[in-house]
């Protein structure tokens, strides 16, 4: 489905080494469910941004189903089944919840259509569909419009960046349900979170520190190795 070979990103500031990723390589199953995990700074945002196209490479080979995607810009990797979700949701004045599905899917839905990409994230569509996506929102409605939007996307491969940011605890709730119907139908998940609830659903957790992948396994088996590391 994925695959990263000898991934790297940044290079020198000045006379200062600023090498944010440091060639790595990972493979990721169709169907998957991986956490990526590490302190502040480690590099995960940058590789999910990497993945996407947001930022390039300096670096380094990205493969997604059999096809190389190095050079492909962020739409181009969007037309190809990828879709991102962002930490921070971007506000769209003038746009309303319901241009934003639409756009998302790629065509014009019913109203009813439309609203169960609203339902699945816990709002009723009477309330949000033609609100517009804008700072009277507040930052767990916008959060829930947005995984509605990337729901909406119908893709093969879906990137949260710190889905939990910003959202209430029933909102956490139905995230991780989300997660879980998201991996029955067959999608390839990659999470970035710090969340132990998340973990624990997740197939796999990676953990990175310097751009570096230090470990890599189940919750348990990476939860011992970061133990280790701080002994």
């Amino acid at each position: 489905m994925l695959e990263l070979v000898n991934i790297s990103f940044g290079g020198f500031n000045g006379r200062v080494k600023n090498k944010i990723l440091d060639g790595i390589s990972l493979k990721f199953e169709r169907g998957s469910f991986t956490v990526i995990t590490g302190s502040n700074g480690s590099g995960k945002s940058s590789l999910a941004e990497v993945i996407v196209g947001i930022k390039k490479a300096s670096s380094g080979q990205i493969i997604f189903d059999k096809t190389d995607i190095t050079d492909k810009t962020i739409t181009d990797r969007a037309k190809e089944g990828i879709a991102f979700s962002f930490q921070q949701p971007v506000k769209f004045k003038g746009v309303t919840v319901y241009d934003l599905l639409n756009i998302s899917n790629g065509a014009l839905m019913s109203e009813t259509e439309a609203g169960r990409y609203l339902k699945k994230v816990g709002l009723e569509p009477e309330n949000y569909l033609f609100r517009e996506v804008d700072e009277k929102l507040s930052g767990g409605e916008l959060k829930r419009i947005e995984i509605a939007s990337v729901l909406a996307r119908n893709a093969k491969l879906i990137i949260f960046d710190e889905p939990e940011a910003g959202i209430d605890i029933w909102s956490f709730e139905k995230l991780t349900s989300i997660f879980k119907k998201l991996k029955a139908e067959g999608r390839t998940l990659i999470v970035i979170s710090h969340q132990e609830k998340i973990f624990k659903i997740a197939d796999e957790i990676i953990m990175l520190e310097g751009g570096k992948v230090t470990a890599r396994g189940t919750f348990k088996k990476v939860l011992l190795a970061a133990g280790e590391a701080t002994k």
